[in-house]
Protein backbone atom coordinates (compact mmCIF):
# COMPACT_ATOMS: atom_id res chain seq x y z
CA UNK A 1 0.00 0.00 0.00
CA UNK A 2 0.97 3.69 -0.20
CA UNK A 3 1.29 6.22 2.57
CA UNK A 4 2.11 9.95 2.52
CA UNK A 5 4.90 11.21 4.78
CA UNK A 6 5.00 14.66 6.43
CA UNK A 7 7.32 15.93 3.67
CA UNK A 8 4.80 14.89 1.08
CA UNK A 9 7.02 12.13 -0.26
CA UNK A 10 5.33 8.86 -1.07
CA UNK A 11 6.68 5.82 0.78
CA UNK A 12 5.96 2.34 -0.54
CA UNK A 13 5.49 -0.37 2.13
CA UNK A 14 6.95 -3.75 1.30
CA UNK A 15 3.60 -5.42 0.66
CA UNK A 16 5.37 -8.62 -0.36
CA UNK A 17 6.91 -8.91 3.10
CA UNK A 18 3.55 -8.20 4.70
CA UNK A 19 1.91 -10.93 2.64
CA UNK A 20 4.70 -13.33 3.65
CA UNK A 21 4.18 -12.59 7.35
CA UNK A 22 0.46 -13.19 7.06
CA UNK A 23 1.01 -16.34 5.02
CA UNK A 24 3.36 -17.78 7.66
CA UNK A 25 0.82 -17.08 10.39
CA UNK A 26 -1.91 -18.71 8.35
CA UNK A 27 0.21 -21.80 7.72
CA UNK A 28 0.56 -22.42 11.46
CA UNK A 29 -2.40 -23.46 13.59
CA UNK A 30 -2.58 -23.85 17.36
CA UNK A 31 -5.48 -25.86 18.76
CA UNK A 32 -6.26 -27.62 22.01
CA UNK A 33 -6.98 -31.34 22.05
CA UNK A 34 -8.32 -33.64 24.73
CA UNK A 35 -5.87 -36.51 24.24
CA UNK A 36 -8.18 -39.53 24.60
CA UNK A 37 -5.48 -41.98 23.49
CA UNK A 38 -3.92 -41.74 26.95
CA UNK A 39 -6.07 -42.34 30.02
CA UNK A 40 -4.57 -41.24 33.34
CA UNK A 41 -4.87 -43.24 36.57
CA UNK A 42 -7.79 -41.07 37.73
CA UNK A 43 -9.73 -41.68 34.49
CA UNK A 44 -9.01 -38.21 33.08
CA UNK A 45 -7.57 -37.36 29.64
CA UNK A 46 -4.63 -34.94 29.40
CA UNK A 47 -5.19 -31.67 27.57
CA UNK A 48 -2.62 -31.00 24.86
CA UNK A 49 -1.78 -28.15 22.52
CA UNK A 50 -1.66 -29.33 18.90
CA UNK A 51 0.62 -27.22 16.71
CA UNK A 52 0.46 -27.79 12.94
CA UNK A 53 2.93 -26.24 10.51
CA UNK A 54 3.90 -27.25 6.97
CA UNK A 55 1.96 -30.49 7.30
CA UNK A 56 3.71 -31.49 10.53
CA UNK A 57 2.03 -31.86 13.92
CA UNK A 58 3.45 -31.65 17.42
CA UNK A 59 1.74 -31.98 20.77
CA UNK A 60 2.63 -30.29 24.04
CA UNK A 61 1.05 -31.10 27.38
CA UNK A 62 -0.72 -28.26 29.19
CA UNK A 63 -0.14 -29.98 32.52
CA UNK A 64 -3.89 -30.30 33.15
CA UNK A 65 -6.44 -33.04 32.54
CA UNK A 66 -10.20 -33.46 32.49
CA UNK A 67 -12.77 -36.25 32.70
CA UNK A 68 -14.16 -36.99 29.21
CA UNK A 69 -17.73 -36.27 30.33
CA UNK A 70 -16.75 -32.65 30.98
CA UNK A 71 -15.17 -32.05 27.56
CA UNK A 72 -16.93 -30.91 24.37
CA UNK A 73 -15.02 -32.86 21.69
CA UNK A 74 -16.87 -31.11 18.87
CA UNK A 75 -15.92 -27.58 19.96
CA UNK A 76 -12.68 -28.58 21.70
CA UNK A 77 -13.47 -26.79 24.94
CA UNK A 78 -14.73 -27.63 28.45
CA UNK A 79 -18.47 -28.07 28.87
CA UNK A 80 -20.41 -25.50 30.93
CA UNK A 81 -20.68 -27.95 33.87
CA UNK A 82 -16.95 -28.70 33.90
CA UNK A 83 -15.35 -28.14 37.34
CA UNK A 84 -12.56 -25.54 37.22
CA UNK A 85 -13.73 -24.49 33.75
CA UNK A 86 -12.44 -20.93 34.14
CA UNK A 87 -9.02 -22.13 35.29
CA UNK A 88 -8.74 -24.57 32.35
CA UNK A 89 -9.76 -21.89 29.86
CA UNK A 90 -7.20 -19.49 31.31
CA UNK A 91 -4.38 -22.04 31.00
CA UNK A 92 -5.34 -22.72 27.36
CA UNK A 93 -5.64 -19.05 26.45
CA UNK A 94 -2.35 -18.10 28.16
CA UNK A 95 -0.43 -20.83 26.33
CA UNK A 96 -2.00 -20.03 22.96
CA UNK A 97 -1.23 -16.34 23.42
CA UNK A 98 2.35 -17.14 24.38
CA UNK A 99 2.93 -19.27 21.25
CA UNK A 100 1.24 -16.74 18.97
CA UNK A 101 3.52 -14.05 20.37
CA UNK A 102 6.56 -16.20 19.60
CA UNK A 103 5.29 -16.74 16.05
CA UNK A 104 4.98 -12.98 15.55
CA UNK A 105 8.51 -12.46 16.86
CA UNK A 106 9.94 -15.11 14.53
CA UNK A 107 8.09 -13.67 11.55
CA UNK A 108 8.93 -10.05 12.27
CA UNK A 109 12.61 -11.00 12.47
CA UNK A 110 12.22 -13.10 9.28
CA UNK A 111 13.44 -16.20 11.10
CA UNK A 112 12.49 -19.67 9.99
CA UNK A 113 10.95 -21.89 12.65
CA UNK A 114 9.49 -25.35 13.04
CA UNK A 115 6.97 -26.79 15.49
CA UNK A 116 9.92 -27.96 17.60
CA UNK A 117 11.69 -24.61 17.78
CA UNK A 118 8.38 -22.88 18.40
CA UNK A 119 7.84 -25.01 21.49
CA UNK A 120 11.43 -24.77 22.66
CA UNK A 121 11.49 -23.14 26.11
CA UNK A 122 14.78 -21.48 25.23
CA UNK A 123 12.82 -19.15 22.97
CA UNK A 124 10.53 -18.11 25.80
CA UNK A 125 11.22 -14.67 27.20
CA UNK A 126 11.59 -14.00 30.91
CA UNK A 127 8.50 -12.89 32.80
CA UNK A 128 9.88 -12.35 36.29
CA UNK A 129 7.28 -12.86 39.02
CA UNK A 130 7.31 -12.22 42.73
CA UNK A 131 7.62 -15.10 45.16
CA UNK A 132 4.05 -14.49 46.32
CA UNK A 133 2.64 -14.50 42.78
CA UNK A 134 4.38 -17.70 41.79
CA UNK A 135 3.46 -19.53 45.01
CA UNK A 136 -0.21 -18.59 44.66
CA UNK A 137 -0.30 -19.73 41.04
CA UNK A 138 1.34 -23.02 42.01
CA UNK A 139 -1.09 -23.63 44.87
CA UNK A 140 -4.05 -22.85 42.59
CA UNK A 141 -2.71 -25.23 39.95
CA UNK A 142 -2.50 -28.05 42.49
CA UNK A 143 -6.01 -27.27 43.72
CA UNK A 144 -7.44 -27.30 40.20
CA UNK A 145 -5.75 -30.62 39.44
CA UNK A 146 -6.98 -32.15 42.72
CA UNK A 147 -3.40 -32.67 43.93
CA UNK A 148 -4.42 -31.95 47.50
CA UNK A 149 -1.29 -33.33 49.13
CA UNK A 150 1.00 -31.09 47.08
CA UNK A 151 -1.32 -28.13 47.60
CA UNK A 152 -1.17 -28.59 51.39
CA UNK A 153 2.64 -28.79 51.42
CA UNK A 154 3.15 -25.69 49.26
CA UNK A 155 0.45 -23.75 51.10
CA UNK A 156 2.16 -24.57 54.40
CA UNK A 157 5.47 -23.33 53.01
CA UNK A 158 3.83 -20.17 51.64
CA UNK A 159 2.15 -19.39 54.97
CA UNK A 160 5.43 -19.90 56.83
CA UNK A 161 7.23 -17.47 54.51
CA UNK A 162 4.43 -14.92 54.87
CA UNK A 163 4.76 -14.93 58.66
CA UNK A 164 8.56 -14.76 58.42
CA UNK A 165 8.43 -11.70 56.13
CA UNK A 166 5.54 -10.02 57.99
CA UNK A 167 3.31 -10.59 54.96
CA UNK A 168 5.82 -8.86 52.68
CA UNK A 169 6.41 -11.64 50.18
CA UNK A 170 6.01 -9.47 47.08
CA UNK A 171 9.72 -9.81 46.44
CA UNK A 172 11.58 -11.19 43.41
CA UNK A 173 13.24 -14.59 43.73
CA UNK A 174 16.59 -12.81 43.45
CA UNK A 175 15.96 -11.41 46.96
CA UNK A 176 16.26 -14.94 48.33
CA UNK A 177 20.02 -15.26 48.71
CA UNK A 178 22.15 -17.25 51.17
CA UNK A 179 21.96 -14.52 53.83
CA UNK A 180 18.16 -14.48 53.50
CA UNK A 181 18.01 -18.28 53.84
CA UNK A 182 20.24 -18.22 56.92
CA UNK A 183 17.97 -15.65 58.50
CA UNK A 184 14.93 -17.79 57.70
CA UNK A 185 16.64 -20.80 59.30
CA UNK A 186 17.38 -18.85 62.50
CA UNK A 187 13.75 -17.70 62.61
CA UNK A 188 12.45 -21.28 62.21
CA UNK A 189 14.73 -22.48 65.00
CA UNK A 190 13.60 -19.64 67.28
CA UNK A 191 10.03 -20.90 66.81
CA UNK A 192 11.04 -24.34 68.04
CA UNK A 193 10.66 -26.16 64.71
CA UNK A 194 12.07 -29.68 64.43
CA UNK A 195 14.86 -30.50 61.97
CA UNK A 196 12.44 -32.51 59.84
CA UNK A 197 10.03 -29.57 59.63
CA UNK A 198 12.80 -27.17 58.65
CA UNK A 199 14.04 -29.60 56.03
CA UNK A 200 10.54 -29.78 54.54
CA UNK A 201 10.20 -25.98 54.50
CA UNK A 202 13.52 -25.51 52.71
CA UNK A 203 12.97 -28.39 50.27
CA UNK A 204 9.59 -26.94 49.32
CA UNK A 205 11.06 -23.46 48.87
CA UNK A 206 13.88 -24.90 46.76
CA UNK A 207 11.38 -26.82 44.63
CA UNK A 208 9.36 -23.64 44.11
CA UNK A 209 12.50 -21.75 43.09
CA UNK A 210 13.38 -24.51 40.59
CA UNK A 211 9.87 -24.45 39.14
CA UNK A 212 10.11 -20.65 38.79
CA UNK A 213 13.41 -21.00 36.90
CA UNK A 214 11.89 -23.58 34.57
CA UNK A 215 8.91 -21.29 33.95
CA UNK A 216 11.32 -18.40 33.19
CA UNK A 217 9.97 -16.50 36.19
CA UNK A 218 13.34 -16.51 37.99
CA UNK A 219 16.98 -16.58 36.89
CA UNK A 220 19.26 -19.58 37.37
CA UNK A 221 22.25 -17.26 37.86
CA UNK A 222 20.72 -16.04 41.15
CA UNK A 223 19.93 -19.53 42.50
CA UNK A 224 21.12 -19.74 46.17
CA UNK A 225 20.71 -23.45 46.91
CA UNK A 226 24.03 -24.49 45.36
CA UNK A 227 25.68 -22.83 48.35
CA UNK A 228 22.97 -23.24 51.01
CA UNK A 229 22.89 -26.97 51.73
CA UNK A 230 19.61 -28.48 52.88
CA UNK A 231 21.34 -31.80 53.59
CA UNK A 232 22.66 -30.34 56.86
CA UNK A 233 19.28 -30.87 58.54
CA UNK A 234 18.98 -34.08 60.54
CA UNK A 235 15.96 -35.90 59.11
CA UNK A 236 16.65 -39.32 60.57
CA UNK A 237 13.48 -40.95 61.83
CA UNK A 238 13.10 -40.62 65.59
CA UNK A 239 11.73 -43.52 67.58
CA UNK A 240 7.93 -43.29 67.59
CA UNK A 241 6.94 -46.81 68.54
CA UNK A 242 5.74 -47.91 71.96
CA UNK A 243 5.96 -51.40 73.42
CA UNK A 244 3.20 -53.98 73.03
CA UNK A 245 2.37 -53.69 76.73
CA UNK A 246 1.85 -49.93 76.29
CA UNK A 247 -0.37 -50.44 73.23
CA UNK A 248 -2.58 -52.86 75.16
CA UNK A 249 -3.33 -50.11 77.70
CA UNK A 250 -5.38 -48.43 74.96
CA UNK A 251 -7.87 -51.30 75.14
CA UNK A 252 -8.84 -50.16 78.62
CA UNK A 253 -11.69 -47.77 79.33
CA UNK A 254 -10.82 -44.08 79.68
CA UNK A 255 -12.58 -41.47 81.76
CA UNK A 256 -14.25 -38.51 80.01
CA UNK A 257 -11.79 -35.68 79.44
CA UNK A 258 -13.68 -32.43 79.90
CA UNK A 259 -15.86 -31.64 76.89
CA UNK A 260 -13.38 -33.01 74.36
CA UNK A 261 -14.89 -34.49 71.19
CA UNK A 262 -13.90 -37.81 69.63
CA UNK A 263 -12.23 -39.27 72.74
CA UNK A 264 -13.55 -42.81 72.14
CA UNK A 265 -13.01 -42.47 68.39
CA UNK A 266 -9.40 -41.40 68.93
CA UNK A 267 -8.68 -44.44 71.08
CA UNK A 268 -10.42 -46.77 68.63
CA UNK A 269 -8.60 -45.29 65.63
CA UNK A 270 -5.26 -45.94 67.35
CA UNK A 271 -6.08 -49.59 68.11
CA UNK A 272 -7.65 -50.16 64.67
CA UNK A 273 -4.52 -48.86 62.95
CA UNK A 274 -2.32 -51.09 65.10
CA UNK A 275 -4.47 -54.16 64.40
CA UNK A 276 -4.78 -53.48 60.67
CA UNK A 277 -1.22 -53.31 59.46
CA UNK A 278 -0.49 -49.75 60.60
CA UNK A 279 -3.08 -48.26 58.22
CA UNK A 280 -2.74 -44.47 58.35
CA UNK A 281 -5.46 -41.98 59.25
CA UNK A 282 -6.25 -40.81 55.71
CA UNK A 283 -6.80 -44.37 54.52
CA UNK A 284 -8.93 -45.14 57.59
CA UNK A 285 -11.10 -42.09 56.89
CA UNK A 286 -11.77 -43.24 53.32
CA UNK A 287 -12.76 -46.83 54.17
CA UNK A 288 -16.27 -47.95 53.17
CA UNK A 289 -18.19 -51.23 53.38
CA UNK A 290 -16.83 -52.04 49.92
CA UNK A 291 -13.37 -52.41 51.48
CA UNK A 292 -14.51 -55.35 53.62
CA UNK A 293 -14.21 -58.57 51.63
CA UNK A 294 -16.23 -61.63 52.71
CA UNK A 295 -16.59 -60.11 56.16
CA UNK A 296 -13.11 -61.14 57.25
CA UNK A 297 -10.60 -59.23 55.13
CA UNK A 298 -9.78 -55.59 54.50
CA UNK A 299 -8.70 -54.57 51.00
CA UNK A 300 -7.83 -50.95 50.26
CA UNK A 301 -5.65 -48.81 47.99
CA UNK A 302 -3.05 -46.89 49.98
CA UNK A 303 -3.53 -43.28 48.86
CA UNK A 304 0.11 -42.29 49.29
CA UNK A 305 1.57 -45.00 47.04
CA UNK A 306 -1.43 -46.39 45.15
CA UNK A 307 -0.54 -49.88 46.37
CA UNK A 308 -3.26 -52.47 47.05
CA UNK A 309 -3.16 -53.70 50.66
CA UNK A 310 -4.88 -56.95 51.70
CA UNK A 311 -5.01 -57.89 55.38
CA UNK A 312 -7.14 -60.03 57.66
CA UNK A 313 -9.58 -58.41 60.05
CA UNK A 314 -9.31 -59.57 63.65
CA UNK A 315 -12.39 -59.93 65.84
CA UNK A 316 -11.31 -56.83 67.81
CA UNK A 317 -11.01 -54.77 64.61
CA UNK A 318 -14.48 -55.87 63.47
CA UNK A 319 -15.92 -54.88 66.86
CA UNK A 320 -14.54 -51.37 66.39
CA UNK A 321 -16.09 -51.14 62.89
CA UNK A 322 -19.45 -52.40 64.20
CA UNK A 323 -19.42 -49.79 66.99
CA UNK A 324 -19.56 -46.94 64.44
CA UNK A 325 -21.93 -48.49 61.92
CA UNK A 326 -25.00 -46.56 63.20
CA UNK A 327 -23.34 -43.13 62.96
CA UNK A 328 -21.10 -43.51 59.90
CA UNK A 329 -22.36 -41.69 56.81
CA UNK A 330 -21.22 -43.71 53.84
CA UNK A 331 -17.89 -44.60 55.46
CA UNK A 332 -16.80 -47.08 58.13
CA UNK A 333 -15.84 -44.31 60.56
CA UNK A 334 -17.66 -41.01 61.34
CA UNK A 335 -14.98 -38.78 59.83
CA UNK A 336 -16.24 -38.07 56.30
CA UNK A 337 -19.83 -37.62 55.10
CA UNK A 338 -20.67 -38.63 51.51
CA UNK A 339 -23.29 -35.87 51.29
CA UNK A 340 -20.96 -33.10 52.45
CA UNK A 341 -17.39 -34.03 51.58
CA UNK A 342 -17.49 -34.58 47.82
CA UNK A 343 -14.38 -32.99 46.33
CA UNK A 344 -10.81 -34.07 47.14
CA UNK A 345 -10.18 -30.66 48.73
CA UNK A 346 -13.25 -30.92 50.97
CA UNK A 347 -12.14 -34.39 52.06
CA UNK A 348 -8.59 -33.25 52.73
CA UNK A 349 -9.69 -30.27 54.82
CA UNK A 350 -12.02 -32.45 56.89
CA UNK A 351 -9.42 -35.17 57.44
CA UNK A 352 -6.79 -32.58 58.40
CA UNK A 353 -9.19 -31.01 60.93
CA UNK A 354 -10.24 -34.28 62.59
CA UNK A 355 -6.67 -35.64 62.61
CA UNK A 356 -5.57 -32.63 64.66
CA UNK A 357 -8.29 -33.31 67.23
CA UNK A 358 -7.53 -37.04 67.35
CA UNK A 359 -3.79 -36.48 67.91
CA UNK A 360 -4.51 -33.99 70.70
CA UNK A 361 -6.86 -36.53 72.31
CA UNK A 362 -4.27 -39.31 72.06
CA UNK A 363 -1.82 -37.26 74.13
CA UNK A 364 -4.48 -36.72 76.80
CA UNK A 365 -5.47 -40.40 76.75
CA UNK A 366 -1.81 -41.45 77.00
CA UNK A 367 -1.37 -39.30 80.10
CA UNK A 368 -4.46 -40.82 81.70
CA UNK A 369 -3.29 -44.38 80.90
CA UNK A 370 0.30 -43.72 81.99
CA UNK A 371 1.77 -44.19 78.52
CA UNK A 372 4.94 -42.19 77.90
CA UNK A 373 5.74 -40.61 74.56
CA UNK A 374 4.42 -38.08 72.06
CA UNK A 375 1.37 -40.08 70.98
CA UNK A 376 -0.09 -39.63 67.47
CA UNK A 377 -1.88 -41.93 65.05
CA UNK A 378 1.49 -42.54 63.39
CA UNK A 379 2.80 -44.11 66.61
CA UNK A 380 0.32 -46.95 66.04
CA UNK A 381 1.86 -47.54 62.60
CA UNK A 382 5.40 -47.58 63.95
CA UNK A 383 4.37 -49.74 66.91
CA UNK A 384 2.82 -52.32 64.56
CA UNK A 385 6.11 -52.57 62.66
CA UNK A 386 8.14 -52.66 65.87
CA UNK A 387 6.17 -55.47 67.50
CA UNK A 388 6.37 -57.62 64.36
CA UNK A 389 10.12 -57.00 64.02
CA UNK A 390 10.79 -57.99 67.62
CA UNK A 391 8.65 -61.10 67.08
CA UNK A 392 11.05 -62.21 64.34
CA UNK A 393 8.82 -61.42 61.33
CA UNK A 394 10.70 -60.97 58.05
CA UNK A 395 11.21 -57.32 57.03
CA UNK A 396 9.82 -58.03 53.55
CA UNK A 397 6.49 -59.11 55.08
CA UNK A 398 6.39 -56.02 57.32
CA UNK A 399 7.09 -53.84 54.27
CA UNK A 400 4.23 -55.51 52.38
CA UNK A 401 1.81 -54.94 55.26
CA UNK A 402 2.81 -51.28 55.61
CA UNK A 403 2.35 -50.71 51.88
CA UNK A 404 5.86 -49.35 51.39
CA UNK A 405 7.15 -49.03 47.84
CA UNK A 406 10.48 -50.60 48.83
CA UNK A 407 12.13 -52.36 51.77
CA UNK A 408 14.57 -49.47 52.22
CA UNK A 409 11.70 -47.30 53.50
CA UNK A 410 10.72 -50.01 55.96
CA UNK A 411 14.30 -50.27 57.15
CA UNK A 412 14.21 -46.58 58.10
CA UNK A 413 11.23 -47.40 60.31
CA UNK A 414 13.06 -50.29 61.92
CA UNK A 415 16.56 -48.86 62.38
CA UNK A 416 15.74 -47.33 65.77
CA UNK A 417 14.25 -50.64 66.93
CA UNK A 418 17.45 -52.50 66.06
CA UNK A 419 19.50 -49.89 67.94
CA UNK A 420 17.33 -50.37 71.01
CA UNK A 421 17.85 -54.13 70.95
CA UNK A 422 21.61 -53.63 70.57
CA UNK A 423 21.62 -51.30 73.60
CA UNK A 424 19.78 -53.92 75.65
CA UNK A 425 22.21 -56.62 74.55
CA UNK A 426 25.18 -54.43 75.49
CA UNK A 427 24.02 -54.51 79.11
CA UNK A 428 25.06 -58.17 79.23
CA UNK A 429 28.69 -57.54 78.36
CA UNK A 430 29.82 -57.34 82.00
Amino acid sequence: FLCLSRSGCTVVWDSELNRELNQNLMNTTINVACYKWKTLANGEYPLMLRICKDGKKKYQSLGISVLPRYWDFTRNKPKPNCPNKEYIQKIILDKQTELQQRMLEFNSEQKEYTTTTLLNDENKKFELKTVSEFYQELIEEYRANNKCGNRLIYKGSYNSLKVFTNDKLDIPFSAIDVAWLNKYERWLRSKGNEETTMSLMFRTLRSTYNKAIKAKCARKSEYPFDEFRISKFDVSTQKRAIAKTEVLKFTKEVHPIGKRQYIQLSKDIFIFSYLCGGINFTDIANLTKANIIEGTRLHYIRQKTGKLIKIGLSEEAMQIITRYAPESKGYLFPILDVKIHKTPLQKQNRIHKILGKVNTNLKLIATQLGVEGNLTTYVARHSFASVLKKSGVNIALISEALGHSDIATTQIYLDSFDNEQIDEAMQNLL
